[in-house]
């Protein structure tokens, strides 16, 4: 079965896998740089420098399974069913525990370690192995389901080394790249390929941009960095695209430049503040785009608008195409989640929609995204 595990995900990404997690079996679950050559007598001065930066976490938890259901034959009468029921001893669910290894790299002398949010989502406690074999128990300061990063902190009597971020957005398809982490519990494992694609979209989630690697990833990977030839994180390593489980040379990896926004909004306090407009979308069909004269459907099209939203507000309604957004053209449905999403609450910004066959022009104030739906 083709799988890529990424925990939580809508039953449409069937196909892909976290890379993470867990490598038990018991949990389902900064400065651009210009890409080099393969360094004369390979990786290793590179790989001397940064591996003291990248941890091997451990999570524990427990998880409740249901109790067994008694299966009745198919047209029992009710009376009957309940009588057979009362007679049956009830078993009880129990907590069982469970536990589960990924990877993360160290972004601050004090101790702030950046992860998947997968790798500790649920844990009952997080631990954290450094390189040279001391262990911390970690916290976790905060953590995006949207983006699947969190952030840990350990609390260390000496100053820790903290590698930099790069910016994923210079890279270049075809830049070499090295991958560290903890696949299958085997710390400090490096692998190296290159950049295959950029802002890859795989029905993950709305703020989906993936950085596409060859470079082995495999369960245990997850959280773990992704560097370019400077030693600066590019990518946060997060799932696979796998037949069988195991790497096939199709990684995908959180591009950094997302990544340190997250990162700074979690230290702040824990948490990720998003604009919010308040629509239902969907893509636009190819024989609307025909009927309205465009080459290839664009724009996002409103479904439904919701009470006392923003859009409400400002005057948009079921049936319009937004096709701009604070300038910002739309061209597919996750420029709008995110272009609206990076807006701060409260700002106002200007939306260019097609409402009943002419461009008009809406002033909107942005709320904010509840927790429950971020």
């Amino acid at each position: 079965m083709t799988s890529l595990t990424k925990l939580k995900s809508p039953s449409r990404v069937a196909p892909f896998v976290l890379a993470a997690a867990l490598a038990s079996t018991s949990i389902a679950t900064l400065a651009p740089t210009t890409a080099l050559a393969v360094p004369a007598g390979g990786y290793a001065d590179l790989v001397e420098t940064i591996s003291p930066s990248v941890v091997f976490i451990e999570v524990s938890g427990t998880t409740t399974q249901a109790a067994p259901q008694l299966d009745m034959p198919q047209g029992m009468p009710e009376e009957l069913r309940k009588r057979f029921e009362q007679m049956m001893p009830q078993s009880q669910a129990q907590p069982q525990p469970v536990q589960g290894l990924g990877s993360g790299f160290i972004v601050s002398k004090d101790g702030q370690i950046v992860t998947n949010n997968h790798v500790v989502e649920g844990a009952d406690s997080v631990k954290v192995k450094l390189s040279d074999g001391r262990s911390f128990d970690a916290t976790v300061v905060g953590s995006d389901r949207m983006t699947d990063i969190a952030l840990l902190k350990i609390e260390a009597d000496v100053e820790l080394p903290a590698v930099k971020f790069g910016s994923s957005d210079s890279m270049r398809v075809g830049d070499e790249v090295v991958a560290m982490g903890n696949p299958f519990g085997l710390g400090g494992t490096v692998t190296t390929g290159i950049v295959s694609a950029k802002s890859r979209n795989i029905n993950s989630g709305p703020y989906d941009d993936f950085i596409q690697t060859d470079a082995a990833i495999n369960r245990g990977n997850s959280g773990g960095p992704l560097f370019n030839n400077a030693g600066e994180v590019i990518g946060v390593n997060t799932a696979i695209l796998s037949p069988g489980g195991g790497s096939v040379g199709i990684g995908f990896s959180v591009p950094s430049d997302l990544v340190q926004k997250i990162v700074a909004d979690l230290a702040d306090d824990g948490t990720i503040t998003r604009g919010w407009l308040g629509v239902q979308i969907r893509p636009m069909t190819d024989e609307v785009a025909q009927v309205l004269g465009y080459g290839t459907p664009k724009g996002a099209v409103i479904e439904a608008v919701g009470d006392d939203s923003p859009a409400k507000k400002a005057g948009l309604e079921q049936g319009d195409i937004i096709l701009s957004f604070d300038g910002n053209d739309i061209t597919e449905l996750r420029d709008l989640t995110r272009a609206v999403a990076e807006t701060k609450p409260d700002a106002k910004a200007d939306v260019i929609v097609l409402h009943k066959g002419k461009e008009v022009t809406r002033a909107v104030t942005i709320g904010t995204l509840a927790a429950k739906d971020a």
